[in-house]
């Protein structure tokens, strides 16, 4: 089939490798443009943008579709369909209805469970069970389109969601490469959503980051997995003398009682509304991540310190 595949970040990458790989004519590969990223703040392709360059695919970036041409030149390719993973841009019907059968998108939630950017992170500090990768039709709507094929994923308690993301990545990868399969078979059937019980998974804001030990146990410890590895929760910590920003990669429930936010022992378990958290690994600023002991060896005790809530 000929393909208009649209994404930016690197959860895009292993499916449209999976379908240059089973055959399909992929003729344009769409992106975010290059943003400025790293201490040097130089201007980087998004991850799909550098393998569609491996690839030998012609790329194109617009940072929207009102430019008339943009959409001229998108209808131009003459696609069966547009396959879109996490492309980053509400698409307008102009775009939506060009190709042949419209707009395929890969979406990471059991939908209507989890709409919108955050859906990995959402359902983590959500303390969901279970999740799922979707194809769906695109309409108008946020995520709200019709279903077409679903796999459904296990959350266990210590998952992380850069854990659920590779996850995602590889099955999504397989689940869209057999819907395109089905689509050139004109066999691909697709099922209307519901709307009882639709949540809106808003894009990740730094302010929620900090981590609200004021909450029970569970719920920080979903909070910390949800956020990890990017863009981690925090908090702060004084280490010797000096208080430090610390972002906490992995930790597990743990017993104990106290003040919200106080270190309990020289294990790093930290009290909070209700029961405690153990830190497992952490990260320090301008350090890479290590584990609970090693960070503990640098620093010292650091028992009955009390940790700003967020």
């Amino acid at each position: 089939m000929r393909v208009i595949f649209m994404g930016t970040p690197e959860i895009g990458v292993p499916t449209l490798r999976e379908i240059v790989a089973h055959g399909h004519d992929v003729v344009a590969v769409y992106s975010q443009p290059p943003r400025p990223a790293g201490r040097g703040h130089k201007e980087q392709k998004g991850a799909v943008n550098r393998a569609a360059d491996e690839l030998g695919l012609p790329v194109f970036t617009p940072r929207n579709f009102k430019d008339p041409d943009d959409v001229t030149a998108f209808a131009e390719h003459d696609a069966d369909v547009a396959i879109v993973v996490a492309y980053g841009l509400l698409l307008p019907k102009t775009i939506l209805d060009a190709p042949k059968y419209g707009c395929l998108n890969l979406h990471g939630s059991r939908l209507p469970r989890w709409r919108g950017a955050a859906p990995i992170q959402r359902a983590i500090m959500a303390g969901d069970r279970e999740t799922a990768v979707m194809v769906m039709q695109m309409d108008e709507g946020l995520d709200t389109g019709p279903v077409a094929l679903s796999e459904p994923i296990t959350i266990t308690p210590e998952m992380n969601a850069g854990e659920l993301h590779d996850r995602m990545a590889i099955l999504g990868a397989d689940l869209m490469v057999r819907a395109l399969s089905a689509l050139e078979r004109e066999s691909l059937t697709f099922t209307p959503q519901p709307d009882e019980g639709a949540n809106y998974a808003k894009k990740i804001d730094k302010a929620e980051t900090r981590i609200p030990f004021a909450q029970p146990a569970t719920a920080v410890h979903n909070h910390i997995r949800g956020l990890s590895p990017f863009p981690g929760a925090w908090c702060e910590m004084e280490i010797g003398g000096d208080v430090q920003r610390v972002k906490i990669l992995q930790s597990e429930v743990a017993s104990g009682e106290g003040i919200p936010g106080r270190i309990l022992d020289d294990e790093l378990t930290i009290a909070c509304a209700e029961g405690a958290i153990r830190v497992l690994r952490l990260q320090r600023a301008g350090k890479g991540p290590m584990s609970a002991d090693e960070f503990l060896r640098g620093s010292g005790s650091l028992k009955g310190q009390v940790l700003t809530n967020g």
